[in-house]
């Protein structure tokens, strides 16, 4: 076949994947259940936000990419709410942040990020949570709502996360989650300020979800 041909059909596919995925594309993304909301941040949310990282910052440095010097100001959170739209926009992320119901507490929040779609149709997540919210099962919650989320909604295949090896809380939360160990990514990404290895964690579709239950797609 010649090359042209071949781009062409690849092209097309590409294409066809992303008009699936922008006509399913509601202005808004927000899970819930009776404890939990999760949906996109919003202007409104900066104090809360700023108030949660900072007095989490350093429970939260030996896991996160580093801080740079305005990293807590309202300019760079509004800088953040923006790009984030943008990316929703486009397909290519969902940062979401995780409430309580009740009161509203902003707990921590969630990202459905690199979404690939064509022949691979996957996605990596990552997420924090607040110091004073943590080892209370939230996180874990709110992978409850997000996984059916990704693989029903936005119809993917494969969910991935990475996480230091040393960071055994995360680990043990997403093998709770039925993610499975794959591999060791050696220098992965540069973690406050250092080039850190990652063990990587997969979950497909097809693999049995938390109530026995399998997505085959």
């Amino acid at each position: 076949m010649p090359i042209g041909s071949i781009l062409g059909e690849v092209l097309g596919g590409m294409q066809k994947s992303v008009f699936r995925f922008l006509s399913r594309h509601p202005d808004a993304v927000e899970l819930e259940d009776a404890t939990y909301v999760l949906r996109l941040p919003r202007y409104s949310d900066f104090n809360q936000w700023h108030r949660l990282r900072a007095e989490s910052r350093r429970f939260l440095e030996p896991w996160e990419p580093t801080w740079r010097h305005d990293e807590l100001t309202e300019g760079a959170y509004r800088a953040r709410v923006i790009r984030g739209k943008q990316e929703y926009s486009s397909g290519q992320a969902i940062p979401l942040f995780v409430f309580l119901k009740e009161n509203g507490t902003l707990l921590g929040g969630i990202t459905i990020g690199y979404i690939r779609r064509g022949a691979a149709q996957s996605c990596m997540i990552g997420y924090w949570m607040g110091e004073r919210h943590s080892g209370q099962g939230h996180m874990f919650a709110a992978l409850r709502l997000v996984i059916p989320y990704i693989f029903s909604g936005l119809e993917l295949h494969r969910i991935e996360a990475a996480c230091i090896p040393d960071n055994e809380r995360s680990i043990r939360l997403l093998e709770k989650a039925g993610f499975q160990r794959e591999g060791h990514l050696r220098g992965y990404l540069k973690i406050n300020g250092q080039w850190r290895d990652h063990v990587m964690f997969s979950r497909l579709a097809s693999d049995a979800d938390l109530n026995g239950n399998s997505d085959k797609r």
